[in-house]
């Protein structure tokens, strides 16, 4: 894994998160969740230990930047323990495939925002948040628009090409 191109990487999809992702609102305040994209990217793309630690580290920003609730770890326990799941499913389906990769978006989006939910509710009490929007709009606009960001994020994290060895990368010379 480069880790310093996911660090790169993951910070700049919180800037425009938090930025600019407001011209891509459509209806009553529906925005693509760029960080949960990338966490189906990755989930699907790495081995169990990069998937665990990577998944823990996009919800720990998705927490900074948006918190539920003004309550700090909901989306970091949800995005780690359902991007923890990712490299089994990839087993099971092959999430490059742009349907299935929407759909997984989609899934995971509708349990993370659930999980959350309910984590953050143990903390306060019921607020501001339209509850329509976090479970399904929004988890349905990222599916729709994730597989579309999958080929410049796998061109940055050189994760397109197929590796010859099934084992992983050989020693680099």
């Amino acid at each position: 894994m480069r880790w310093i191109r996911f660090a790169v990487l993951v910070l700049a999809a919180s800037l425009l998160q938090a930025t600019l992702m407001d011209v891509l609102r459509i209806g009553g305040g529906v925005k693509p969740d760029l960080l949960l994209i990338l966490l189906v990217f990755f989930g699907s793309r790495c081995n169990s230990t990069d998937g665990v630690i990577t998944s823990f580290a996009i919800g720990f920003i998705a927490d900074l930047i948006a918190p539920i609730g003004g309550v700090m770890g909901p989306r970091i326990l949800s995005f780690g323990l359902f991007g923890t799941l990712l490299p089994d499913v990839q087993r099971v389906f092959s999430l490059r495939r742009p349907l299935y990769q929407g759909g997984a978006i989609f899934f995971i989006g509708v349990l993370t925002a659930v999980l959350s939910y309910l984590l953050a509710s143990l903390r306060i009490e019921g607020g501001r948040i339209s509850l329509l929007i976090l479970f399904l709009w929004q988890p349905l606009y990222s599916g729709i628009l994730g597989p579309l960001f999958s080929l410049p994020v796998g061109w940055w994290m050189h994760m397109n090409r197929k590796s010859r060895n099934p084992y992983g990368r050989g020693p680099r010379f």
